[in-house]
């Protein structure tokens, strides 16, 4: 096997120290803009790579980030997930994606990322509650916390999210314009919801325009079969002339699921019978055979942020930011 080529073998053919080979490699360290040259020219030619578990010793950072997700049926994850390691890799911090489900769940997960001294650990739209930081009733060590694309529930854990209330007034505000009065919401499972906050928001919004009772539709999961199994529930319970005439539903899968069983099994139309609105804009959303009406969270914006609280150039605190109200067809 070929040696590892060691910074000493560098400094060595470049004629410098070990440690003007080091601050080559350092970004905003003391060195001339010669030595920098002279020393990179001879690393590429002997095919040196810094190496990076020596240097985490040495500066007390990993340069590694704990990506957390508990769940992968919503195909709103993929490509925030693109957008997030690929702003953490522009960087140099590499992304772990944990995976939390039933045998390995978020005390573990953290203790996990604890050991590996990590920088610090995003949980990217995952439920997450305060005693999730107990292990057998004692507080676990942690690395540095935020939450991603949901609200906060913990005051000293920082997140970024889309705002709820100013996105669930814009879609309402919407319905309204067009004519809807008897509003329902299709909830995911309420341990999961409650940190979105959007049914209490658009609930909240249809008691000022004089609804107040507003259907409630809740799905076992964020599935498209769990919303398709939560109109169904539905539709089979409440006469035609007492149904609602527009469903907004939490997140664009269940929304596709929702619709497919409003046409396929009732016949009902879309809109004219049932309209919809959805939450994030998914890729699907916008294929003709849905045209769903949306809400789409800034994606972009939302891990900009969220990478600059990690690498501390901006201050951790909990952002909302503004997204996009699209308008197709099922509403």
């Amino acid at each position: 096997m070929r040696r590892r080529v060691t910074a000493l073998d560098v400094a060595r053919a470049a004629g410098v120290s070990k440690w003007t080979v080091t601050r080559a490699f350092k970004p905003g360290a003391s060195i001339t803009e010669e030595s920098r040259r002279r020393v990179m020219a001879v690393a590429d030619r002997l095919g040196y790579r810094p190496n990076l578990l020596a240097r985490s010793l040495a500066t007390q950072s990993t340069q590694q980030v704990a990506v957390l997700v508990d769940d992968f049926a919503n195909p709103h994850k993929l490509p925030f997930l693109e957008l997030l390691t690929a702003s953490l890799q522009a960087e140099g911090t590499l992304a772990i994606l944990i995976n939390i489900n039933e045998s390995f769940d978020h005390a573990m997960a953290l203790m996990d990322a604890d050991q590996r001294q990590i920088d610090a650990a995003i949980l990217l739209g995952t439920d997450f509650r305060e005693e999730m930081l107990l292990d057998g009733g004692r507080s676990i060590a942690t690395p540095n916390l935020f939450v991603l694309a949901r609200e906060s529930t913990i005051a000293s854990i920082p997140s970024v999210s889309c705002d709820g209330p100013a996105s669930i007034e814009e879609i309402g505000g919407y319905l309204r314009r067009q004519g809807y009065r008897r509003p329902g919401f299709l909830c995911g499972p309420r341990t999961l919801s409650t940190a979105l906050g959007r049914r209490r928001c658009f609930a909240a919004f249809w008691r000022r325009h004089g609804v107040e009772d507003l259907p409630e539709l809740p799905a076992a999961s964020y599935s498209r079969q769990a919303g398709a199994q939560a109109l169904r529930a539905y539709l089979s319970s409440v006469r035609a002339e007492e149904r609602i005439d527009v469903l907004m539903c939490e997140n664009d899968i269940l929304a596709l699921g929702a619709m497919d069983v409003a046409r396929s099994e009732f016949r009902l139309a879309v809109p004219r019978d049932l309209a919809f609105v959805g939450y994030d804009d998914i890729d699907l959303a916008a294929a003709p055979a849905y045209d769903l009406t949306t809400y789409r969270q800034p994606l972009a914006a939302m891990a900009a942020a969220m990478v600059e609280m990690i690498q501390g150039r901006r201050k951790p605190e909990s952002l909302r930011l503004h997204g996009q109200l699209v308008e197709r067809g099922s509403a």
